[in-house]
């Protein structure tokens, strides 16, 4: 008998030390939850997580990602909210969206992390090599409607846009359409590669989309002003940021996360993704 009952005190123990060991392993991975820009979150951030992933597995740290693409207005409400780690934008902060954190007790900090130029993209079939800012700026306004205005071939011009919550809308009427309303004809969709699909599809369709979407086929980039958009004069260039509550400290696992975009490993990444890397 008491052979027996030192076999199951044995088999308890053994179960116990297996138990604490799942425990174990469990207390070591982390969470991190980013919400926001689809510019983004659609190839950048998932693959400078993947990265990340696999250099904190080799020192036995488990990192999960919860990675929410739906517009730059969504990553800035996620931090005043406090229901993510980071916000994706492809824009700066609202004045009206500071006031907001501010009364909830949070600050805005942004971490620029890449640049980007908004790309004016046309259908192949399109005879445009290049294109003036004034004449984007006609077309996305609704100011001409027929190409016959711009380029001499008819048709109705088929305008692609962001929606409403995209930081790339906003950024785009504010630097192309000098703050002007888009055309009331303008389709909005979800993402860039809605718009890139569009386009593709439409002899005369137009749109703008980051620079990580110009290998959609179908599609061609017009220089604007004779610049290409990867070019620092661009004159649709704009920044790309991480937003942090500033008033709170990011959790170890979150800033070195952070630390990895920003190092020359994780820059590399947004360079093989086709975005201007900050170094």
């Amino acid at each position: 008998m008491k052979a027996i009952s030192a076999s199951r005190i044995a088999k308890k123990t053994a179960l116990l030390a297996l138990s604490l060991g799942f425990v174990s392993l469990a207390a070591a991975a982390e969470k991190i939850v980013i919400k926001g820009s689809d510019t983004l979150g659609a190839k950048m951030v998932p693959q400078l997580a993947e990265e990340f992933k696999a250099i904190k597995s080799k020192d036995g740290v488990e990192v999960i990602f919860e990675i929410a693409a739906e517009g730059s207005s969504t990553g800035v409400a996620a931090v005043i909210d406090g229901t993510a780690d980071l916000g994706m934008s492809s824009r700066e902060a609202k004045k009206t969206e500071e006031s907001k954190a501010m009364l909830k007790g949070v600050k805005m900090v942004p971490i620029e992390v890449a640049k980007d130029g908004i790309a004016i993209i046309v259908n192949e079939a399109n005879p445009m090599d290049q294109i003036s800012s004034r004449e984007v700026e006609k077309i996305f306004t609704g100011d001409v409607q027929d190409w016959s205005a711009i380029n001499g071939k008819s048709g109705d011009i088929s305008i692609y846009t962001r929606n409403t919550s995209s930081g790339t809308y906003a950024v785009f009427q504010q630097m192309a359409l000098k703050k002007r309303d888009y055309a009331a004809s303008s389709q909005k969709m979800a993402g860039n590669e809605q718009i890139a699909s569009e386009v593709a599809k439409n002899p005369n369709g137009i749109g703008y989309v980051g620079l990580a979407y110009l290998g959609t086929p179908g599609i061609k980039t017009l220089p604007v002003d004779g610049v290409t958009p990867e070019k620092a004069s661009y004159p649709f260039a704009r920044p790309l940021y991480f937003y942090k509550d500033g008033k709170k400290e990011l959790r170890p696992i979150v800033q070195e996360f952070i630390d990895f975009c920003l190092s020359p490993e994780g820059q590399k990444i947004v360079k093989d993704v086709h975005f201007i890397s900050i170094l």
